[in-house]
């Protein structure tokens, strides 16, 4: 679309003080019962809310850079990873957010995970939102019951596989599981940080990755446990969103998923609960978690009044009522210590991984170089396809996708 079309379709005026226009990407119940959340707090002071919903992520879809060249500026724009901050901050566009969260001492109350992940190039310039769990295992305790077996009591991935024939038998799959390029590098990035801890991790998924990372053990026992999920996924996991894989967990047909804890969010909305109808944990044995901080980024200098506008935002998002409530809907943990109040079991086991050294990682689309995300992606996706590729040739294939992908590991 042009900015016009783009425009008129919105039915967006002329920008006007008060007015904020909310760029996001999000669309299943529980995310826009979360974005519900947001907005009353931010029409009760009388600003008007206007959604423009965007497929897609900054490393494949639209992004607020192209609104931008459009000529349409979002006052408020919803990315985690910092290479879309970077040319913003160089246009002049981005709003920095230190002193405002000093002066209103949320800073002294976030997670360093969070500081880090809000901070680009040693300036605050994102709003935290949300702080999720991945590689985390929801299930249903039904379905455990049926095939008599207890994931409580799994300590490592082998001791999981070992209760996959009691589930077959009982007729149900083991696994939901999407097969998009996303979702098999998403559970390729949890079994790394499972199975080798925060060190191979951030070697392969930190700020400047370094290709030596693929000779560590734990870079192969990830191809070949990946293997045995895809030999594991059923036919129709070909194109599967992640929450139709929830559902089907939900609805007794799978056993469990891995996935972020945004799974909660679905369990809740199906009118289930935690405890009785199911159960959370990491991956079995897991030596590190990969954490997400969903995170706002505002748009400056289009006017004192827009200015003024988007930060009033960033202070609704922050609020400690708001966290608690959005979070909530989310089925995510708050960003700020002081709304870990009340918690459910899987949020307080999530926010006591946050708290332990050296286990919270963070997921690479906080940390790292995009082109090297999708040259993961890539060969992973080819792996995940072709059953005859080893382990071996997906570390060479990578290998010589580094030079390339990794030729600018800054992101500048």
């Amino acid at each position: 679309m042009t900015a016009l079309s783009l425009m008129a379709s919105l039915n967006i005026q002329p920008a006007q003080a008060g007015d904020l226009l909310l760029m996001h990407r999000w669309s299943t119940p529980a995310e826009l019962a979360a974005l519900n959340v947001l907005r009353d707090k931010v029409e009760s002071r009388g600003d008007r809310w206007i959604p423009l919903a965007i497929n897609g992520d900054g490393a494949r879809g639209r992004t607020v850079l192209d609104m931008l060249a459009e000529g349409i500026a979002p006052t408020v724009f919803l990315e985690m990873h910092p290479e879309i901050y970077r040319p913003l901050a160089k246009m002049g566009r981005l709003l920095t957010l230190e002193r405002q969260f000093t002066n209103t001492g949320l800073i002294e109350h976030l997670p360093e995970l969070v500081r880090q992940a809000i901070t680009v190039d040693g300036a605050v310039v994102k709003v935290p939102a949300a702080l999720h769990a991945d590689a985390t295992i929801y299930y249903n305790k039904d379905v455990a019951r049926a095939a008599g077996i207890d994931p409580e009591t799994w300590t490592s991935l082998d001791a999981m596989w070992a209760d996959f024939p009691a589930i077959r038998k009982a007729g149900i799959l083991p696994l939901a599981i999407g097969r998009q390029p996303w979702q098999i590098t998403y559970l390729a990035m949890s079994l790394l940080a499972s199975l080798g801890g925060a060190e191979p991790y951030n070697a392969t998924f930190g700020t400047r990755p370094d290709p030596r990372a693929l000779n560590d053990p734990a870079f192969a026992d990830m191809l070949t446990w990946l293997r045995r999920f895809q030999q594991e996924a059923d036919a129709a996991a070909r194109g599967r969103d992640w929450n139709i894989a929830t559902r089907m967990v939900i609805s007794g047909q799978a056993l469990m998923q891995i996935q972020v804890d945004s799974m909660k969010a679905e369990w809740h909305a199906a009118g289930k609960a935690e405890g009785t109808d199911y159960g959370c944990i990491f991956l079995p044995g897991a030596r590190a978690v990969p954490f997400s901080v969903e995170s706002w980024g505002l748009v400056g200098g289009s006017s004192p009044e827009a200015d003024a506008t988007a930060r009033a935002f960033a202070d609704d998002m922050t609020a400690i009522d708001t966290q608690t409530r959005f979070a909530a809907a989310m089925g995510a943990i708050p960003v700020r210590r002081d709304a870990w109040t009340d918690l459910d079991g899987c949020a307080t086991a999530a926010a006591a991984a946050v708290e332990r050294p050296g286990y919270a990682v963070p997921t690479p689309m906080l940390t790292t170089p995009v082109p090297w995300i999708l040259a993961i992606q890539t060969v992973l996706t080819k792996y995940w396809d072709d059953a005859s590729m080893s382990p071996e040739q997906a570390i060479h294939a990578l290998r010589n996708a580094a030079p390339r992908a990794l030729a600018n590991p800054s992101g500048h």
